[in-house]
């Protein structure tokens, strides 16, 4: 019946796309509401199971009760399941069912999932998303047997065979959540090498994007790289090293973070603070005890994010790379935007533009409403906690358990937004048919700057 009344529907891609993440979420949220999902078997309380629910699926890594010590084990592999689920997405996955139980993919279907993958055609995506689930569960196996084997020291095999296969997963699809206890995350493996280089990886690699990854192999060159690619490349390595650089030396002193590490912690420390902040949620200093140019700094690389396609959130590397390129462009006096001998269209300028508008209104809004819900909190605290949560990196600097109900609900929004899409959501909302203007008024020029 309700497969009938949604075709009645007539739903666009967009539409069935924020339909779909919200009927995951909900689920998701009653299953961990139950009590025999807790250590304790008592009810969490529909609000907070639906809030660590809306991060799971939403990749973020926002927390309001600790995920090592407050679920049992079933609790956590409904956490790690909904993570998947979030990093791959709703299309791919049930996609990749369809593929496997021999079901035909109709056009609709490849219309929602060019939606989904960022795709400019709906050529091929079905070929895509083969790639795109092979080439996930080979990367997180990869990982969760390296991080296994660092973990049997400390926990034992039973337990280590989880901790890797759940960290590689949190890992690779940017979301954060990790089950060590006591609210750490990775802070006791800060001087560990080996376990910081495989988490970097894994972020890395989630936040690439899989049409990026693909391309790398098959081109094993830059000069060979789509232009899609190539920009996508010359960002990450770019914000990588530039913030890596800034927290080595704003931190380096601090004795609250990295004053006190051997200088091989201190580049690891730096160099995983510079990665984690590309949506990723992980962290291995005191984020709290970090001096405010550090937490700016971390807030602009959240709000960035990673990149189209990928499992990462913020408003992309390429959207921002597209607007330094047009403001380039404005002050040498060009006409067209360029890159790598290329021309960019003026469509997917103003698409960039557009994202960039639309989250930092968003990220204006949120932080807003969170002044008046939370009167307890510094600005700081609040403007990281929004960004945060609009850019799924789930970065927190000790606040997000204490929110009030309001600001729960808040997140919650924010969170949902920022995993599916600002624009997405905007054409959903949108009326579904195409007016395009049949008449073009005469041209005027207005005063800016």
């Amino acid at each position: 019946m309700l497969k009938d009344k949604l075709k009645h529907q007539n739903l666009n891609p967009a539409q069935i796309l924020v339909l779909g993440f919200a009927l995951i979420i909900l689920v998701g949220g009653i299953l961990l509401s139950t009590p025999f999902v807790t250590q304790t078997g008592e009810s969490t309380g529909f609000l907070k199971a639906l809030f660590t629910s809306t991060s799971a699926v939403c990749v973020t890594g926002l927390v309001v009760v600790d995920t090592g010590t407050h679920w049992n084990m079933a609790g956590q592999i409904i956490i790690l399941i909904l993570i998947q689920i979030g990093g791959l997405g709703i299309m791919t996955m049930a996609t990749s069912v369809a593929l496997i139980i021999g079901r035909k993919i109709s056009l609709r279907s490849r219309l929602i999932m060019q939606e989904a993958l960022n795709q400019f055609t709906i050529q091929g995506v079905v070929r895509l998303t083969k790639y795109i689930i092979i080439t996930t569960f080979v990367i997180e196996g990869i990982g969760a047997f390296f991080l296994t084997m660092n973990f049997i020291p400390q926990y034992g095999l039973p337990d280590s065979i989880f901790y890797g296969i759940f960290h590689s997963v949190s890992a690779f699809c940017n979301a954060g959540f990790d089950i060590i206890g006591g609210g750490r995350s990775l802070t006791p493996y800060t001087e560990n090498l080996s376990v910081n280089f495989i988490i970097m990886c894994l972020i890395i690699l989630g936040g690439l994007g899989f049409t990026v990854i693909i391309d790398l192999v098959r081109s094993r060159s830059y000069k060979k790289l789509t232009l899609h690619s190539k920009i996508v490349v010359m960002m990450t390595l770019t914000l990588i090293l530039l913030g890596f650089v800034l927290f080595f030396v704003m931190e380096f002193n601090n004795p609250n973070t990295m004053k006190d590490l051997s200088l091989k912690g201190k580049l690891t420390a730096s160099m995983f603070q510079s990665v984690t902040t590309r949506t990723a949620g992980f962290n291995t200093i005191a984020l709290d005890q970090m001096y405010d140019s550090s937490k700016l700094l971390t807030i602009i690389l959240m709000f960035i994010g990673g990149s189209p396609g990928s499992t990462a959130g913020g408003m992309k590397t390429t959207t921002i790379a597209l607007v330094v390129l047009l403001i380039i462009s404005v002050v040498k006096g060009r006409q067209d935007v360029e890159f790598s001998k290329r021309r960019i269209s003026r469509d997917n300028v103003n698409r960039a533009l557009t994202v960039v508008g639309v989250g930092l209104s968003i990220g204006f809004v949120v932080t807003f409403m969170l002044t008046i819900t939370e009167k307890g909190a510094d600005f700081i605290t609040l403007l990281f906690e929004a960004i945060s949560a609009l850019g799924t990196v789930g970065l927190s600097l000790g606040y997000t358990s204490s929110l009030s109900v309001l600001g729960q609900i808040i997140i919650i929004f924010t969170m949902f937004a920022g995993r599916v899409g600002a624009l997405t959501i905007v054409f959903a909302l949108a009326a579904q048919s195409e007016n395009k203007a049949l008449i073009r008024y005469p041209e005027s020029k207005v005063s800016v700057g």
